[in-house]
C-alpha cells in the first residue's frame, strides 16, 4: 500500500476528530481550489445536504480572502434559513489559515456557532 501523502492524513486525522465529537450537529464542510471556494453544511445521520455556497455562480471573482469570506456569510444565511444553527466545522485536510479562515470567521459572524 502506498503511503498517504501529509493532506490525506491530515484529512483523515480532522475528519476522524469530528465524528468523535460531533454528535448530531451537522458539518460544515469547506473544500479550495485554486479558482473557487465552496461551503456545504451536510447532515452525516441523513446524508443529505442541507445548505451549499460557492464562488462559483455568485457576483465574487476568484478565490481571494474576501471572495471566502462572502461565501461564509452566504453560508450561514442558508443554514439559517434551513434552520441549523449549530455545526461542526470540517476544514478537511486544509490548514485553518488564510481563506478557510476567512470563512469561517464569516461564517461565525454570519450567527453559525462552532
Amino acid at each position: 500500500m502506498a503511503k498517504l501523502s501529509l493532506f490525506e492524513r491530515r484529512r483523515r486525522r480532522v475528519r476522524t476528530a469530528i465524528k468523535a465529537r460531533a454528535g448530531t450537529r451537522p458539518r460544515l464542510s469547506v473544500h479550495r481550489t485554486g479558482k473557487h471556494i465552496y461551503a456545504q453544511i451536510i447532515d452525516d445521520a441523513a446524508g443529505k445536504t442541507v445548505a451549499a455556497a460557492s464562488t462559483l455562480g455568485g457576483d465574487t471573482s476568484g478565490a481571494n480572502v474576501d471572495a471566502a469570506a462572502k461565501v461564509g456569510k452566504d453560508i450561514a444565511e442558508a443554514a439559517k434559513k434551513a434552520g441549523v444553527f449549530s455545526v461542526v466545522f470540517d476544514r478537511g485536510g486544509f490548514l485553518f489559515h488564510g481563506r478557510v479562515k476567512a470563512l469561517a470567521d464569516a461564517a461565525r459572524e454570519g450567527g453559525l456557532e462552532f
